[in-house]
């Protein structure tokens, strides 16, 4: 390794308790996703960049528009640090908002708590560690004090479990940025070219209430939700035989994830809301997916006396697939993961869906990269007791600063 990659790995090193202890502070300002209030959580990041002497932009998403989107305040940032004419502009983005932490914790979800190399709290893995992990690695590259030109940039945003629409999607909308390149949050020691798409819908279910004791003046619409769910998971054995070319994507799945309804013990069910989840893998075309998807369900229940069914679709997000530019992020982050990790790390898709896919929509060349274990289940992703190892934060900030030099030093 050269004396300016020493210089800089050895900062990061030097600096590595102060990044801990960051990452606790992000980790203990709750973003649970919903209910979405997520705006302090910004106000505070921004607070903590600003003893760094940085200043980061507020960008406040509209009252009403965040409130139609089912959530209740967006403040996205942005952090602006230019270079000398000449290079490229990088940006790097995290999500802060978060599941609910549901239950079965041992430690407490917002505590960040250190136990036995681990830092513990929801958004531990995924991921807040990424707003320490891009942000030290800009500050070690910066500390370097060798030239350096283009741009780079750090997307801050809080809408990643709603679909991302309000958060890079906004941005890059209102022409708030425009990168060249872009490395987004991770959550393994993979390097991520491409993603699933993602289709997910709320289907209503109307009958007609009635009493329990005489259910045939009522039209039952958990029966024909039934029917519904029935049609639905009828497919997964046809879903399992369609195979994608992406390495780390396997094939499409469906699931309903969510079932509301009914009145009481002694009422016939009036009404059933399900909420239903399409996952589309690259090769698939969305708007042909949901055609079938809507028709599948409106079969299931054609001529079914009484029952009126109601289809919105609540996301669409379009697959993460590779552009050209992308390859060049890729060679940098693999080889400097080798010269860290000590071993190839592979570039890969994967079946989740990310914010990644909103810079790949508006033709920017995107990857996942930052902090993670090796595989996503060793870090309880959003789940109990989500974690992560100092260890693998550590290193992810001294790959990806690395990847940094490489595309910014003039």
């Amino acid at each position: 390794m050269s004396n300016t990659r020493a210089q800089l790995t050895d900062w990061i090193d030097a600096h590595f308790e102060e990044e801990v202890a960051f990452l606790q502070e992000v980790i203990r300002v709750p973003t649970d996703t919903p209910p979405g209030n997520n705006a302090p959580h910004a106000e505070a990041v921004a607070g903590l960049l600003e003893g760094f002497g940085w200043r980061a932009e507020r960008h406040a998403v509209p009252q009403q528009a965040v409130r139609d989107y089912g959530m209740e305040s967006i403040t996205n940032l942005i952090v602006r640090r230019p270079y000398a004419a000449g290079g490229p502009t990088v940006a790097l983005n995290a999500h802060g908002d978060v599941v609910p932490p549901g239950e079965g914790w041992t430690r407490p979800p917002y505590g960040g708590v250190i136990e036995d190399g681990y830092i513990y709290g929801r958004a531990a893995a995924v991921s807040k560690c990424d707003f320490a992990t891009y942000i030290f690695a800009a500050r070690a590259l910066e500390a370097l004090g060798v030239p350096l030109k283009g741009n780079l940039e750090l997307h801050f945003t809080y809408d990643e479990e709603f679909g991302g629409l309000l958060g890079p999607g906004w941005l890059l909308e209102q022409k708030l940025t425009k990168p060249d390149y872009v490395i987004a949050a991770g959550f393994s020691y993979n390097i991520v070219t491409a993603h699933n798409a993602c289709l997910q819908l709320e289907i209503t279910v109307h009958g007609k209430a009635g009493h329990g004791s005489m259910p045939e003046t009522g039209h039952d619409a958990l029966q024909a939700a039934n029917k519904i769910l029935t049609a639905i998971y009828a497919q997964l054995p046809e879903l399992k035989k369609i195979k994608s070319g992406v390495p780390g994507i396997d094939s499409p799945t469906m699931l309903v994830g969510r079932i509301d309804g009914g009145t009481n013990t002694n009422v016939v069910p009036g009404k059933v809301v399900m909420k239903m989840d399409r996952r589309m893998i690259p090769e698939e075309n969305p708007v042909e997916v949901e055609a079938r998807v809507r028709a599948l369900i409106e079969d299931a229940v054609r001529g079914e006396p009484g029952i009126r069914v109601e289809i919105k679709r609540l996301l669409l997000s379009r697959a993460l697939r590779p552009l050209p530019g992308s390859e060049r992020l890729v060679a940098s982050l693999q080889h400097n993961a080798e010269a860290i990790l000590g071993e190839l790390i592979p570039a890969q898709g994967t079946p989740l869906y990310a914010d990644a896919r909103l810079y790949g929509e508006h033709g920017i060349p995107a990857v996942l990269y930052g902090a993670g274990p090796r595989t996503v289940p060793e870090s309880n992703a959003k789940k109990a007791d989500e974690r992560l190892a100092l260890e693998d934060l550590r290193k992810a900030t001294k790959v990806v600063a690395l990847t940094l030099l490489d595309f910014l030093a003039a």
